[in-house]
Parts: C-alpha cells; structure tokens; sequence
C-alpha cells in the first residue's frame, strides 16, 4: 500500500474507480491548473487504530484553463511521490470544467481491510492533482504536513477502593498502541503519562504527577488520599502516535486524591 492505491472519485453521481500513476516531485507543475485554500482534517493529525475506518474531511478550489477528466483531488505523498496514503477518496462534482471550482472531498482509510505498514505512521505532505481530456494533467506539492498516527489506549486502576483519609492510594494502568501491521494493540513503552484527579463535584481534571511506563508499557505509582475524586491517566501523544485519556476510576466509592508520595 502505498505507491498503487486504489481510490474512488464520485462524479456526477456515479463512482469512477481508477489507480494513481503519477509521481510528485516537490514543487512539481505540469501545468493547467492551480490549487488553492487547501485544508486537510482541519489541520488536525490524523488518528487511525486497528479496525475503524476513518473518514478524513478536505477541501481546496481548483482553477483550470482546460476541461479536466475527473474533478481534482488532494492526496498524501512523501519520497517525491513515490509512496502516496490512502484507502478510497470521494469528491463532488463541479458545475463547470473551465476555471474555479470549489471541491469537499473525504479521504478513507481503513486499516481492516488494507493492509497499513507502522512506518507509515508519521509526516506526510499534501499533493493536488488533475487530469485532462487532452490526456495532460497537472500535480503540485502544496507545501503543507499532515501527521498520520497509530492511535493510543490507555487503562487505569485505583487502589484500595474505598481508601481512608490520609492512606495510600495506587494507582496502576497500562499504555497500548495499533499495531497495523498485526491490527491489534500492542504494549508502548517508555511513554511519559500524566496522572490526573478530578475532585468530586468539579467538572475538569488536573495533573498530579507525571510518570513514565516500564518497557512493558505498565505505569504504576502512589499518592495519599485527601478528598474524593476520580483518577485517569492522559498520554500527549507525539509526531507518529495519538493522544489518548484513560477512563476515570472512581471504584465503589469515589477515590481519594492527593499529594504525590513518589513513583
């Protein structure tokens, strides 16, 4: 996957499915056409796990001097062209095939059914491209960075449940990420995750203390009770892997919170 995707392009009301061919060098401009306002997942990274797939909202105008084929599209590409992402790309029609035309187009990417490389988590720059009647066709490199991410998980455990004032409390979990490769979720070590409290009756969370995961991604540490509350735990994610929150653990009662004691 990767370099000869398939991909779908809705045009006037019917689907037309064929592969990409070309290449990209950066900066390229065959010429005929120009993209502009391009916007891809709102600039935002884009987060994929093992069996979901995800739909990636873009959008950019199109401005041709030529009828064109089939309506533009936005892609991404790296290696100048050599390796482009993605699953299946829908776009709308446009009224006219000479001069500007606003596109929304969603990119697909389904990790069920495709087969995803984990190297393939990571920058990404965006390409726009047209085809011609005439057979010609027009691909820039538009200058812009996507990240594309293995999505994380996290668990969380607080103990004992309940605790009294002033006790140790420990709290334990455990950071994953997709593995696309064997579409599961796999132990990520070494990860720096936060432990956060939210205090009964408050609406927001805040960090107690930070804390890094064993090589088994297993994260455990102790704090003293003070009030009641409820725990999680809150990766930040980085340029290749999703942020993720655990969900909150308040046990049969609502654990109690406090002064970190250490790790």
């Amino acid at each position: 996957m990767g370099k000869q995707v398939w991909r779908a392009v809705v045009a006037g009301g019917a689907a037309a499915v064929f592969t990409a061919v070309a290449a990209v060098p950066a900066g390229a401009a065959e010429g005929g056409a120009s993209f502009s306002r391009v916007q891809v997942n709102g600039g935002k990274p884009i987060v994929i796990g093992t069996t979901k797939e995800v739909a990636v909202p873009a959008s950019f105008r199109m401005t041709t001097t030529k009828p064109w084929k089939a309506p533009g599209l936005v892609f991404l590409h790296r290696n100048s062209g050599e390796e482009q992402l993605w699953h299946s790309i829908e776009t709308n029609d446009c009224p006219n095939q000479v001069g500007a035309c606003d596109i929304n187009e969603t990119m697909y990417f389904d990790p069920s059914v495709w087969d995803m490389r984990n190297s393939e988590a990571g920058a990404w720059r965006v390409g726009a491209e047209v085809r011609f009647k005439d057979g010609s066709g027009d691909v820039d490199d538009k200058g812009m960075t996507v990240y594309v991410q293995r999505n994380s998980r996290l668990t969380v455990n607080a103990s004992p449940e309940p605790v009294a004032k002033g006790r140790t409390i420990t709290v334990t979990g455990k950071v994953t990420r997709a593995n696309w490769e064997t579409r599961k979720y796999a132990y990520y070590g070494g990860r720096h995750v936060s432990l956060q409290f939210k205090p009964s009756g408050s609406a927001s969370y805040s960090t107690v203390k930070k804390v890094y995961a064993d090589g088994s991604g297993k994260l455990k540490t102790t704090v003293k009770a003070s009030k009641s509350g409820t725990w999680r735990w809150a990766y930040y994610g980085n340029t290749t892997t999703g942020p993720s929150t655990s969900s909150g653990d308040n046990g049969r009662r609502e654990v109690t919170s406090a002064v970190p004691t250490g790790r």
